[in-house]
């Protein structure tokens, strides 16, 4: 592996935790769905959502124009959004910082706590962001995957993006470190 690689692979691998842990609070909190439309198949376990749905559950917001939502025997859930685009919203753990994200569909797997944002997929925290055709990424393990549009490509629109900005130093001030004098260095003459 190169040096380069190495760089970037470490670089990543920092990154990875891009959306982090939610509120822990959240998932006890009550899910409140808002639709145009609605209907609920008790026997299948499968309830569809329809025109401006918007549903809530703590801090954890999700708009999309479609959403449908099943529960398998063992009590998971798991559920699939689309839009133009469908978003999502969520505070982090413990932090005054915001996980937000888009794409035309978002598929969420309960059993697996697994996150897949579909096409035109972008994930951002504070400043750093993500973006690809198809961004994954799992809670459990805090592994994001970003795939771009096709293998290879030229077209730069294709490609999986990462941009991560640089932290700021401890003084709080613009990331500056203050100047100290130097007792080796004499002033100049003058």
């Amino acid at each position: 592996m190169t040096r380069a690689r190495k760089s970037s692979v470490a670089l990543l691998a920092l990154f990875l935790t891009l959306p982090a842990r939610a509120e822990l609070t959240d998932s006890d909190k009550p899910i409140n769905i808002e639709s145009d439309k609605a209907t609920l198949d008790d026997a299948k376990k499968i309830a569809t959502f329809s025109g401006n749905v918007v549903l809530t559950q703590g801090t954890f917001v999700l708009r999309s124009d479609k959403l449908t939502v099943k529960q398998n025997t063992e009590g998971f859930r798991s559920g699939v959004a689309t839009g133009s685009p469908a978003t999502f919203r969520q505070k982090r753990e413990g932090m005054n910082e915001w996980v937000e994200g888009e794409g035309a569909r978002l598929e969420f797997d309960g059993k697996t706590d697994t996150l897949h944002v579909i096409e035109r997929a972008r994930v951002k925290r504070g400043a750093d962001e993500v973006r690809g055709n198809h961004i994954s990424y799992n809670s459990r393990s805090e592994f994001i995957e970003i795939k771009g549009g096709r293998e290879n490509a030229a077209d730069s629109s294709q490609r999986a993006k990462v941009v991560i900005q640089p932290k700021e130093k401890n003084n709080g001030k613009n990331g500056a470190l203050p100047l100290k004098p130097s007792s080796g260095v004499s002033k100049p003459d003058g």
